[in-house]
């Protein structure tokens, strides 16, 4: 198996800003408390909440430009 496969890299380095800021809009929306860098102390819920906020966002946005 190949470890190169981490799941987690961006492939357009100047997307990482925009995901950022992505995560905490949408943080912000669903009441989680995110700070900068390390956020391992959120629980399960919140974590998925925030995650499936970004994923709507990400939708309603591919949807608007077709």
């Amino acid at each position: 198996m190949s470890s190169n496969n981490s799941g987690n890299s961006i492939n357009v380095p100047e997307a990482r800003e925009a995901l950022d800021k992505l995560k905490m809009e949408c943080a912000n929306e669903v009441g989680v408390n995110l700070k900068q860098g390390y956020n391992g102390d959120l629980t399960s819920r919140q974590a998925g909440s925030v995650g499936g906020r970004m994923v709507q966002r990400m939708i309603e946005a591919y949807e608007k430009s077709m």
